[in-house]
């Protein structure tokens, strides 16, 4: 691990709009992509996140330090990272609702050091999370809404009550509103929840588009699946969105950013990728 000052939040992307990996920071494509990064993942960012939440220092810093590590190793395993529209991040005053689609483990791990050094922010996450060995306790110390994805009329008032509390305090929300982690964007199965957040709240959506099917999903252990070395990780921000009456209009317009983005991106990554 690099050196790391508690307390103060790095801001490795400064004011930059987009951030695409440079050489000196991108490895070559790895042998074994997920022999390499698994492996520095777990002795490196993980195990020094976990025993700082097992003191109680899990603060925003460390969150964000041990996020851009994370962002380090997946270029070093060959797969260069490109982030568009990073002003939007910042672009209100207040707090706001970020509605992405969800693909893989890694965009869990890659937000918090894009989003934090701008502006405060939680997820919405799974109960299964905050109740697991070690890493529990870092999820829960960033005081997450917690969903139980078995009732969703339950988990729309959790998200509802808690996001509103949150957002008043001034953090701001990530939300996956499909219900699996997939490559495949369906906005069919692309729920409103984050969209009735944001209107019942009073502040805007910033829709993000995603593709970090580098890490892919496993078979047995979905969080360990195959590493695609040479594969782009790609995030794009849009402008941020204040909800009109029901939010459909604004609903329609996050499904058609995501769903053109990807389309862009696998363009240019190649029909197979």
């Amino acid at each position: 691990m690099q050196q790391y000052q508690e307390g103060v939040v790095e801001a490795p992307f400064g004011d930059l709009s987009t951030y695409v990996s440079t050489a000196p920071r991108l490895g070559a494509p790895a042998r074994f992509p997920a022999l390499k990064f698994y492996g520095r993942l777990l002795a490196g960012p993980v195990i020094w996140l976990c025993r700082k939440a097992a003191k109680g220092l899990c603060d925003d810093s460390a969150w964000v330090h041990a996020s851009l590590r994370v962002t380090e190793l997946i270029e070093r395993v060959g797969c260069p990272v490109s982030i568009e529209g990073m002003e939007n991040i910042s672009a209100t005053l207040g707090p706001c609702v970020f509605v992405a689609n969800h693909m893989s483990t890694l965009e869990t791990f890659m937000l918090p050091g894009i989003i934090r050094p701008h502006r405060a922010v939680t997820f919405v996450v799974k109960k299964s999370l905050v109740g697991l060995p070690f890493f529990g306790a870092v999820m829960r110390s960033r005081n997450p809404i917690v969903v139980g994805r078995t009732n969703p009329r339950e988990d729309l008032g959790a998200v509802l009550e808690g996001g509103v509390e949150r957002l008043k305090k001034g953090i701001s929300i990530i939300v996956f509103p499909q219900s699996t982690r997939t490559p495949d964007f369906d906005p069919h199965h692309f729920n409103t929840i984050g969209v009735k957040l944001a209107r019942k709240a009073g502040v805007p959506v910033v829709p993000l588009a995603l593709k970090t099917d580098a890490w892919g999903t496993g078979k047995r252990l979905k969080e360990l699946g195959p590493i695609k070395s040479g594969l782009p990780v790609r995030f794009k921000f849009a402008a941020p969105l204040d909800i009109h009456g029901n939010g459909r209009d604004e609903q329609a317009f996050i499904c058609d950013f995501i769903a053109s983005q990807l389309a862009r991106w696998r363009r240019e990554d190649g029909v197979n990728a």
